[in-house]
């Protein structure tokens, strides 16, 4: 008699999870961490030209395509069928190392079924996990099983700065449709169906420098900046009453301020670096013009001050149904891949906004690793047993997204 809790899976399914190699899965992952791709930094190549030579070894048709020099951005297609498919998101980029770790960051150490290294959870663990699942997944014609559709991984460069590496793929024209789009960051499995987007605004105050002693015969920058300070920390006020069940509410945060030229002069210029967390449906653009207004309308920007507010970047949020079949499937595949799991929202911000606003593409994030608690910090650390997890899920998922007798 079986266990009761094991999971009520088809022939297809258990033959191609017994296909999922741990072995090819940490090696991938170790080779992947020591080809470092530092951001900033622009050294995504080596880490990329480990990742084509992966898929191609497995038989996946692979294109790169150079986004800047030496920062190739990759696709890697499991031809299947002429339905919609199935596409899975991550980027080659890491943080610097920084300092503080107990061995070098770029040689991963196995410790305990822990693998640490620079990158093993944001995101090359999940970027090897979803490599292993597209090899499982090419043998579903071995159980009886066809594919509808393809299945496909992008990886981008520059993620963790700028986005030129997705911004450049949404840009191309489509040749292909999709089911859904599974972003494989780290949100240690669970099916994050929204996530708020992320900008920067910045803001530069020019006024008149006088001497201290007569401050009337100039005009302060800092004074003007602190009077545009206040209007954010009002607007936040207002911001967060109106939260979201989901995601929250848009975020203000003046990260930086630099100005003036010295105690003893009328400051003639101030700087202001802002992020600003975005909800699925706000446009950073309108946002900062509706800044701009305010600025005007409480008269800063007079009398001898000038204020010039800019966009820097911007990252979309987006927002999944519940009910839709990409999350209810993820959903099932992680639990019967043996994980427990929930549905919610990030307030962090991912490639996967571009993917949904600009290719109309319903996009979740689900990978293995902990965003909060391993990537970003020294001896970062990603356990073994979740990237085979994170493997059999997304095998799972193809499979009951795609699989057709």
């Amino acid at each position: 008699m079986s266990d009761a809790s094991e999971p009520d899976l088809s022939r297809a399914e258990r033959g191609v999870l017994d296909l999922i190699d741990e072995t090819a899965i940490v090696a991938l992952t170790t080779a992947l961490v020591e080809a470092p791709s530092e951001n900033p930094g622009g050294t995504e190549a080596a880490a990329v030209d480990v990742l084509e030579k992966a898929c191609l070894s497995l038989g996946l048709a692979v294109e790169t395509h150079e986004v800047a020099p030496a920062r190739p951005n990759l696709v890697a297609t499991l031809p299947a069928g002429g339905g919609p498919g199935l596409m899975f998101l991550g980027h080659s980029d890491v943080v610097p190392a920084g300092p503080n770790w107990t061995g070098d960051p770029y040689r991963v150490r196995n410790h305990d079924g822990l693998l640490i290294g620079r990158g093993t959870t944001d995101m090359k663990g999940g970027l090897a996990s979803v490599v292993v699942a597209m090899s499982a997944l090419s043998r579903a014609g071995d159980f009886g099983v066809e594919l509808s559709g393809p299945v496909r991984l992008v990886c981008t460069v520059d993620e963790e700065e700028h986005g030129i590496g997705v911004r450049d793929h949404v840009s191309r024209p489509a040749d292909h449709e999709f089911l859904g789009c599974v972003v494989a960051e780290p949100t240690n499995m669970q099916v994050v169906r929204g996530c708020r987007g992320a900008s920067y605004i910045e803001i530069d105050v020019t006024g008149r420098a006088a001497h201290s002693g007569r401050p009337a015969d100039g005009r302060s920058a800092i004074n003007a900046a602190a009077a545009i300070v206040e209007i954010i920390r009002a607007d936040q006020e207002r911001l967060a009453g109106s939260a979201d069940d989901l995601l929250g509410y848009g975020t203000w945060n003046v990260g930086t301020i630099a100005g003036g030229q010295g105690i003893s002069v009328v400051a003639p210029n101030c700087s202001l670096g802002i992020d600003r967390r975005l909800m699925p449906d706000e446009d950073p653009h309108a946002i900062a013009e509706q800044l701009r207004k305010t600025i005007r309308d409480r008269q800063i920007d007079t009398d001898g001050i000038t204020v010039d507010v800019r966009v820097t970047m911007e990252m979309p949020g987006f927002a999944t149904a519940a009910d839709h079949p990409l999350v209810t499937t993820a959903v099932g595949a992680v639990t019967d891949a043996g994980a427990a799991t929930s549905v919610g929202g990030w307030s962090a911000a991912c490639d996967g906004g571009f993917v949904s606003r600009d290719l109309g593409i319903p996009s979740i994030v689900l990978g293995p690793g902990n965003i909060n608690t391993e990537a970003h910090q020294p001896d970062e650390s990603v356990a073994v047993a979740d990237l085979v997890t994170a493997a059999k899920a997304y095998a799972l998922a193809g499979l009951r997204m795609l699989g057709r007798p």
